[in-house]
């Protein structure tokens, strides 16, 4: 069992988690039960996926739940993306939260390539 809290994958995530939350906050309210719902939904689940793993009992449960934050990272790349083409968001506000999901994708790679199974 991992701290999750000490975890800087973890912190990373949730400063993502923040930042899309800050983000959607101006999206048009027509958005609020669509996009904007569905990327904070997305954002949320990075880090609580993380966290999960962190609290399972083996390294491979918490590669398992790992990977399913990955997912979560691509899926909320892909509505950042969105977002931009429909002008809810400039490019000088999303390209930092792209970037850092970028980052937490890779320490995620990186982390679940070390983590020995058990």
């Amino acid at each position: 069992m991992h701290r999750f809290e000490e975890l800087i994958i973890w912190q990373k995530a949730m400063d993502i988690t923040e930042s899309c939350y800050r983000a959607s906050d101006n999206f048009p309210k027509e958005e609020k039960f669509n996009l904007t719902s569905q990327l904070r939904r997305s954002a949320v689940s990075i880090p609580s996926n993380i966290a999960e793993g962190a609290g399972r009992n083996t390294n491979g449960e918490f590669k398992q739940f790992l990977g399913i934050a990955n997912g979560s990272s691509f899926e909320l790349l892909t509505q950042l993306y969105l977002s931009k083409r429909l002008n809810l968001i400039t490019e000088e506000k999303v390209r930092p939260i792209i970037n850092e999901v970028v980052e937490v994708t890779k320490m995620n790679y990186s982390l679940q390539k070390n983590l020995k199974t058990s």
